[in-house]
């Protein structure tokens, strides 16, 4: 420890730098939901996230290429763990968000995606206990998701978290839901990354096996679907998502999960359809009102609430 630095001041630092960059990465992907709604009849949605996972692929292979081969015996070792994270970080977690925004709003797919920080918790907390590295939560994390949690059942009920008994389930509602579970199970699993594969060498692998494990789909898709024209609104969406959702958000997220844990950093993707609430208006036209804010401000106390240091 540094003269003068008092206990616990770099735990407080990692955890600084862990939450900023799990809201990085939040930030990031709200706009993906926006962008999965815009696509929705110009591209399929295996080809999107086929081609988004190309572009990842070839962004971070500059940098990551040496990691790979110095790390290769390692890799090999791991190709199970790492095809299993691939399998549902990038082949299944994208691919069904893209089939999603092809039959509901990118609000809804973001509130939908609210449930993650609960599946997360539930799934590093089994996990956790099965390898002996099970995270605390706490009386005030609980106590922050819940909070997010009622922001969010709100603004599905449009001000009443009763009208949810009400609601009709589209076809896109139960494939986000299905995505958002993919993606709990991918956060979750990050707690057990083998250490001696660097994050770009995780990057690079699971982005290679996630696009292979796509390519008998893409083929299919463009045999029943057929291809797509490139153009600017679709070229630049794609480079979006291929560069920004896909290498800077997933290295920021894994990092975030390394420094501050799988739970506390689900808790920041509370805020996920504040974001897409606030994109979505200026993007696609899709309205806010005054319930939505007064459901997005108690959603920003939550996470306030629930991002902190746990009390010991």
């Amino acid at each position: 420890m540094r003269t003068g630095e008092r206990p616990g001041a770099g735990a407080r630092s990692r955890a600084g730098v862990g939450l900023a960059l799990a809201l990085a990465a939040t930030v990031v992907w709200s706009g993906n939901f926006v962008i999965a709604r815009a696509l929705h009849d110009a591209v399929p949605p295996v080809q999107t996230a086929f081609w988004r996972w190309i572009i990842a692929l070839l962004a971070v292979a500059p940098l990551a290429l040496a990691q790979v081969r110095r790390q290769w015996p390692a890799v090999r070792r791991h190709l199970g763990f790492l095809t299993l994270a691939a399998l549902l970080g990038v082949t299944c977690f994208n691919t069904l968000i893209y089939q999603a925004g092809r039959s509901t709003s990118a609000t809804n797919m973001a509130v939908i995606a609210a449930a993650s920080p609960m599946l997360i918790a539930l799934f590093d907390l089994v996990g956790g206990r099965r390898g002996g590295t099970r995270e605390r939560l706490g009386a005030r994390r609980v106590a922050g998701m819940l909070i997010a949690l009622l922001g969010v059942v709100t603004l599905v009920g449009k001000g009443s978290p009763a009208a949810l008994w009400q609601l009709e389930f589209a076809a896109g509602d139960v494939w986000m839901l299905a995505a958002t579970t993919t993606f709990a199970g991918y956060s979750a699993l990050l707690r057990r990354r083998p250490q001696e594969i660097g994050g770009l060498a995780f990057l690079f692998t699971t982005f290679a096996l996630g696009a292979a494990m796509l390519a008998p789909a893409y083929g299919v898709s463009l045999a029943v679907e057929g291809g797509f024209t490139p153009g600017a609104e679709t070229v630049g969406p794609l480079l979006y998502i291929g560069l920004l959702s896909s290498a800077v958000a997933y290295f920021t997220w894994n990092k975030a999960i390394a420094l501050v844990g799988a739970a506390r950093a689900g808790v920041v993707y509370y805020l996920q359809p504040v974001c897409v609430a606030l994109l979505s208006p200026v993007v696609l036209g899709e309205p806010v009102g005054p319930v939505q804010m007064l459901c997005m401000a108690l959603i920003v106390a939550g996470v306030a609430l629930g991002a902190a240091g746990t009390r010991r």
